[in-house]
């Protein structure tokens, strides 16, 4: 893993974003063991949904305030 256990605390979208650029740039690499690189393309899935949710979540708080409902 990129930062220890990443899934177990809550971090922010910005730290997610970070996290998922590092598994990127070593998957990039291609010089690490196949299971390595499935370990970390199966992080990279959980981080890039977390930060879809977290994304969802700010949209329906933008649209709120706005007083829009969300599409």
């Amino acid at each position: 893993m990129i930062n220890g256990d990443t899934m177990n605390e809550k971090m922010t979208f910005e730290q997610n974003m970070e996290n998922l650029g590092k598994i990127v740039s070593e998957l990039e690499k291609g010089d690490i063991p196949l299971e390595k690189a499935v370990e970390l393309y199966g992080e990279g899935l959980k981080l890039t949904a977390e930060c879809r949710r977290q994304l969802d979540e700010a949209k329906i708080k933008i649209t709120e305030v706005g007083g829009n409902k969300p599409q």
